[in-house]
């Protein structure tokens, strides 16, 4: 989701907890009818829920709370309402990007793991294939964290096309779209299966860009 579009809804979620806020006479709320207080927590709950990584303190901390007050409890409103503003101030901080970039390197790495195994076992075509598909979803994450469309009348575009489009964006150098062309075009070999025309060195020289170019583009 763009931080932009995260940060509206949280600001909503703030507007309607104080348009409840500004009908009681009571700071925790508990003057207030429970249907009243049930949406307000569930609207609080799940936009957290939406928003926050899976596994992250907030969505726990949200959980916890719940658990132990209650959803229909005045007091959970205004305790999942400071989960939702740390929420909010660490999308604007940017720091939720980092998060969401250490995630992708993480499975990505396990994926790069799992192709540096076969590769050393002598499997140099599923390496090669895994690699590329390591590669492209990188392709794609690093065009919708530029605003970059990856798609066009409907249908996702191809990765030589998003190549193009971050090279022209300046998201990375020319150099860098020649690099991703000669790996996209190796790992299309394998995945047709033209075997015969790449060997065991060049995926394993692939591998160590791929590797190389996702840590310099986190994404």
């Amino acid at each position: 989701m763009d931080k932009s579009e995260a940060i509206a809804q949280l600001h909503g979620v703030l507007a309607a907890y104080n348009e409840v806020r500004r009908a009681s006479q009571y700071d925790d709320l508990s003057d207030r009818p429970g249907v009243e207080i049930t949406r307000l927590i569930t609207l609080i709950a799940a936009s957290i829920d939406r928003l926050a990584p899976p596994g992250s303190r907030y969505r726990h901390q949200a959980e916890d709370l719940l658990a132990k007050a209650g959803g229909h409890n005045p007091y959970t409103a205004n305790l999942l309402l400071g989960v939702a503003l740390a929420l909010r101030a660490d999308i604007e901080a940017g720091h939720m990007q980092v998060l969401h970039e250490l995630i992708h390197a993480e499975i990505f790495g396990d994926f790069l793991e799992m192709a540096e195994y076969l590769l050393d076992e002598g499997y140099k075509d599923p390496a090669a294939v895994i690699t590329g598909g390591v590669l492209e979803e990188h392709l794609r994450k690093l065009c919708k964290k530029n605003s970059i469309q990856t798609e066009h009348a409907g249908k996702s575009k191809k990765a030589d096309t998003l190549n193009a489009d971050l090279a022209g964006a300046g998201v990375y150098s020319k150099l860098d779209q020649k690099s991703v062309t000669a790996w996209l075009d190796l790992r299309n070999k394998a995945a047709h299966g033209k075997y015969s025309e790449y060997t065991k060195d060049q995926v394993a020289l692939m591998l160590q860009g791929i590797r190389h170019f996702l840590t310099r583009l986190p994404a």
